[in-house]
């Protein structure tokens, strides 16, 4: 009896010596395996939500800095030519030529119109010498048809006519071309705020790499705890949660940011359309265009506070790289590495 149990142990002990050899050795590959994967998925998703934050961080300061400014600027342009064109007929017609300081309605609005070109000169790709062009010549002609002349009306009229030519004369005209800017313009607005595909894709990539690096942490805490016997790695466990708060926190950020720029992008197209009313009187149409341009100021200067977030969602992206790493490589070197 004794005999069959001792040639028993003696047929089983290779195999189980193979066993203990191979068990260090298998653990050992699958502690590098997710030490790879968590490499490779920590640094694609750190790219992918990086670049993704940047882009709609980099398009919220472009739309408030830049192309929204510039939208409503040619939209005040167009409106403060057209009241100048309302006012300095009303002067003439109502035989106030002679009358000092009667003609400061219509110049304070020529002064506004130039005021507005210089303002988002260096807030456009546009080449706005033309309009500049134009606006300088109509001034001019306005002021020849409100000047006095002593029993004259024809040529004042002639004046006025030839300023109201340059102002609307089809598309060569000052109205015309301002109408073609803002045109090109508010495309450039819709595409600084439009999230395209590739930004779209860009998100869903950084989401499915956050969602299997959570998957991975936990099978690598699993492995350590299971076959290695050790208690949760604070490395690997902080990782998780920082991954967590990845998966979270930016994308909820970033969305109210987009939908901050789809309002503004609304309300940018209201101001447009209202600047281009014909039957709008001039003056109500300015003040719709400055009600609607504060509000889409006040919904620009909202996303600023997902800037903090962007820094975050940095130093964040470079923690879910650093963390495994040192909790995968610091017990493999402890248990297996120094060894070989």
């Amino acid at each position: 009896m004794s005999t069959g149990r001792a040639a028993s142990r003696y047929r089983f002990s290779p195999a189980a010596f193979w066993r203990r050899r191979l068990s260090p050795w298998r653990t050992r590959r699958l502690l590098e395996v997710h030490l790879l994967v968590l490499f490779l998925l920590t640094a694609v998703a750190s790219t992918a939500l990086f670049l993704s934050c940047r882009q709609v961080q980099h398009s919220a300061e472009t739309l408030a800095a830049r192309e929204a400014p510039a939208v409503q600027g040619l939209a005040a342009t167009r409106l403060a030519a057209l009241r100048a064109d309302r006012e300095a007929h009303t002067l003439v017609e109502r035989g106030l030529t002679d009358v000092t300081g009667s003609d400061d309605a219509y110049r304070s609005q020529l002064s506004a119109a130039d005021q507005g070109l210089s303002r988002i000169a260096d807030r456009t790709d546009q080449d706005l010498g033309t309009v500049k062009g134009l606006l300088a010549t109509y001034s001019d002609s306005l002021a020849l048809g409100t000047s006095p002349y002593p029993d004259q009306p024809l040529v004042r009229k002639q004046k006025l006519e030839e300023a109201t030519s340059l102002l609307t004369r089809k598309s060569v005209g000052l109205v015309p071309r301002l109408d073609a800017l803002q045109q090109v313009q508010l495309r450039h607005a819709e595409a600084t705020a439009t999230l395209g595909q590739w930004q779209r894709g860009g998100w869903w990539l950084a989401e499915l790499a956050l969602a299997l690096t959570g998957l991975t942490l936990l099978s690598a805490l699993f492995v350590l705890r299971d076959r290695c016997g050790r208690d949760w790695n604070p490395y690997l466990l902080a990782a998780f949660v920082l991954t967590a708060l990845l998966a979270v926190v930016p994308l909820t950020a970033m969305s109210s940011t987009q939908e901050g720029l789809d309002g503004a992008i609304r309300d940018l197209r209201q101001i447009t359309d209202v600047s281009r009313e014909n039957g709008t009187e001039p003056a109500d149409a300015q003040q719709e265009v400055t009600k609607k341009s504060e509000e889409v100021r006040q919904k620009t200067a909202e996303d600023a506070w997902t800037a903090p977030v962007y820094q975050g969602t940095f130093v964040g992206s470079l923690l879910t790289v650093v963390l495994p790493a040192l909790g995968l490589g610091l017990r493999l070197d402890n248990d297996y590495w120094r060894r070989r």
